[in-house]
């Protein structure tokens, strides 16, 4: 007797959307998708090279999103005071936050009704919070 062939798996398939065009697939190079870099540089007052204002604001961007993270990290172990919605203030140990900085997960949550050991903090909650290094 023979065994039962098995059924294939289905293959996903990843299909761009139709070009200017209409007819080729891809999108358009200058389209609002492209990187943005200078045509031509800009020369500044003192002779140096300046950048145009969209790469400015996006290495302050950069720059505001590092300190962010590295303050997150300088957070983990020490305790921490929020203040959440209703003027209600919580002090806990900081764990860790998720990927999408959502969520912080505590311990020793120390709440006006009482302490839960474990919890998880949704950011949309907090106003603000402070930690002391």
């Amino acid at each position: 007797m023979q065994t039962p062939m098995p059924i294939p798996m289905p293959v996903p398939v990843l299909r761009l959307p139709r070009g200017p065009d209409g007819f080729s697939r891809g999108f358009v190079p200058d389209g609002r998708r492209t990187l943005l870099r200078p045509k031509v540089p800009e020369v500044g007052g003192e002779g140096r090279i300046q950048d145009p204002p969209e790469l400015q604001e996006q290495r302050a961007r950069a720059a505001l999103r590092e300190r962010y993270l590295r303050s997150l990290l300088a957070m983990v172990g020490h305790p921490v005071s929020f203040t959440l919605h209703e003027g209600v203030h919580v002090t806990a140990q900081f764990g860790a936050t998720d990927l999408d900085v959502a969520n912080f997960y505590v311990s020793q949550l120390q709440t006006p009704i009482g302490v839960q050991a474990e919890a998880l903090l949704r950011c949309s909650d907090i106003i603000s919070y402070s930690f002391k290094l």
